[in-house]
């Protein structure tokens, strides 16, 4: 079973580049951050009627231009919930979280918040964020959290984490928030599988940012430990974001996430 989580940065820019790669890499379940369109405009025929034609059922979360999260699966759909449970007001009701049950695994696709600056509202949105995710997870189950967590966890997924030390991604109250998560019995199974240097995820549009490996390790899936044991291989497809332009289109500034399951 293949898996792929992958922020998109607009499924409208992105469309041809998404299907090349699905068609390419055969995923069972791809999990969908930063579409950036509504539901109504996911639902068209030129973007979720061409995942089901290749057999994929779509599940989709979006209120406007931006965010929204998505989760396409050809091994089944179902109890598909779109935000955290319960009343989900300002600003909390924004479009970053969706989960469903694919083939008896629970998938939550997730877009945390930016964060801005350390004294940014924002920041603490993104606190309170991460807080109301860790409180919405039932890791009892068989499950997988995966998707842009806008969070280096340590100074390994940073290539110059002296420069991160006073900025948002690497503060401690966001990596505290982060380690409350895993806490819970949570695997990170790209380090389990990537442990070495250099593992990112995420390189910046600045010239050469991507060519020198100046990035980091934003996009992240952990599993319950009976689903982690199960995980076979896990890959970044670095070529997928180094590919220049597809249907006039440059690639999004982050790489797929692959994991593959036994």
């Amino acid at each position: 079973m293949r898996v792929v989580t992958w922020n998109v940065n607009s499924i409208r820019s992105r469309q041809p580049r998404v299907l090349a790669w699905i068609t390419e890499h055969q995923p069972d379940v791809v999990l969908l951050q930063e579409t950036k369109c509504t539901d109504a405009a996911f639902a068209s025929d030129e973007i979720a009627g061409e995942y089901s034609r290749l057999g994929y059922e779509v599940a989709h979360h979006g209120v406007d231009h931006w965010n929204g999260v998505a989760i396409l699966s050809r091994v089944g759909l179902e109890g598909v919930n779109r935000g955290f449970p319960g009343t989900n007001r300002q600003p909390y009701n924004e479009a970053r979280i969706i989960s469903a049950d694919c083939a008896g695994i629970r998938f939550c696709s997730v877009y945390v918040p930016n964060g801005r600056e350390l004294d940014d509202p924002h920041y603490l949105f993104k606190l309170v964020w991460l807080e109301r995710l860790r409180a919405s997870l039932e890791p009892s189950r068989t499950m997988m959290l995966a998707g842009d967590l806008n969070v280096a966890p340590t100074d390994q997924d940073i290539y110059a984490p002296e420069r991160w030390k006073k900025r948002t991604h690497a503060s401690a109250p966001e990596r505290a928030a982060i380690t409350a998560i895993t806490d819970l019995g949570l695997r990170d199974v790209t380090r389990e599988h990537l442990p070495h240097d250099g593992v990112f995820t995420w390189w910046s549009y600045r010239p050469g940012q991507f060519e020198k490996n100046h990035g980091m390790r934003l996009d992240i899936a952990y599993c319950s430990p009976d689903l982690a044991s199960r995980t076979s291989s896990v890959w970044i497809d670095t070529i997928e974001r180094g590919t220049r332009e597809v249907a006039g289109k440059r690639p999004s500034d982050h790489a797929p996430l692959v994991i593959d399951l036994d």
